[in-house]
């Protein structure tokens, strides 16, 4: 039995010594203290070296592929090191098609290798010990930051340059690494997988817009949209509210594509029923708008778009959006 390390760029791969020079995967795991105490052996493999926020789904769909493969051959769990920009969307994507009950952790850095403070080693220590963990088997793709053990679809980055970026707002930590020891506190349940062997090219047929609501808001941003894109997600006020001018304008556009109704908020539900005013959350269902419950924007234009790319129609996006947001 192994653990799976897979590393591509960002943060904790930034070497400081020349331009360009990012670390390998044997370099960042060679400086983990402790790392050869686990008992477990690493299989460690370089793969898609690029900062995070140059990832694309293809990429983040054919590391799972192989992580997945990996499972099949014998190993226990899976590592993933990346940078911070995207890691929330990435693990969203890739707890949804994780088909194993082998652990898939993601795991980064805030602070570069020859930083006071760095603080990569201890997150792979963490996000490796919880990868070996019985107590993970079965929880999908998970985050491990700060010794704090995050469930893929609740994690967001809540701070650009704190060590404790990682925070779950709607549920806080799904468990904790205490003293090496792996401590899961409120295990997520799991839901349907999606398809994970979606090609390119049909992702790239399936783009998304994200439109965040904004105090005055101008209809015209809108125009053109259903022409370029299969989808939109919009980020509401609030519960899920727009300015009575994008009502109409919203609805149009739900005819023509799915418009997936979330909170810019950061936390907390779309409402179903409560408001009923031009522009609330039950005005924007009637004119056909998908409620992205508790479903931040970020996680919901990842959801959206597989399901584009994997054919779905409008009552099954409903469907889905029912169930993992």
């Amino acid at each position: 039995m192994s653990i799976a390390l897979f590393a591509l760029g960002g943060t904790i791969s930034v070497s400081g010594r020349a331009e360009g020079k990012r670390l390998t995967g044997a370099e960042i795991t060679a400086a983990v203290p402790g790392l050869d105490e686990l008992g477990v052996p690493l299989d460690v493999r370089d793969v898609h070296a690029v900062p995070s926020g140059s990832l694309t789904f293809a990429q983040v769909l054919d590391v799972v592929g192989t992580a997945s493969r990996a499972v099949t051959d014998g190993a226990a769990g899976v590592v993933v090191t990346q940078g911070t920009d995207t890691l929330e969307e990435t693990a969203f994507l890739a707890d949804l098609v994780w088909p194993h009950d082998a652990p898939f952790v993601l795991t980064g850095a805030m602070r570069q290798p020859g930083m006071a403070g760095a603080d990569g080693p201890a997150n792979v220590l963490a996000a490796a010990r919880v990868a070996a963990s019985p107590a993970a088997r079965g929880l999908g793709a998970l985050v491990a930051f700060n010794d704090e053990v995050h469930a893929a679809r609740w994690v967001r980055k809540s701070h650009s340059t704190s060590t404790a970026a990682f925070v779950s707002p709607n549920a806080g930590p799904v468990g904790r690494v205490v003293e090496g020891e792996v401590r899961v506190l409120a295990p997520p349940p799991r839901r349907a997988v999606l398809p994970a062997g979606i090609g390119g090219a049909r992702l790239d047929a399936a783009r998304v817009a994200l439109h965040c609501v904004t105090l005055d808001d101008d209809p015209g941003g809108l125009e053109g949209l259903a022409a370029a894109y299969r989808g939109l997600v919009v980020a509401g006020f609030g519960v899920g509210h727009v300015p009575a001018s994008l009502a109409p304008v919203l609805g149009a556009l739900a005819d023509r594509i799915p418009v997936v109704l979330t909170s810019r908020t950061g936390s907390g539900p779309v409402l179903r029923h409560t408001y009923g005013a031009p522009g609330s959350e039950t005005d924007l269902q009637r004119r056909g708008l998908i409620n992205g419950g508790l479903l931040d924007p970020y996680k919901a234009r990842v959801l959206l778009r597989l399901l584009l790319a994997a054919g779905a129609g409008r009552d099954e996006i409903a469907a889905a959006f029912a169930e993992h947001g």
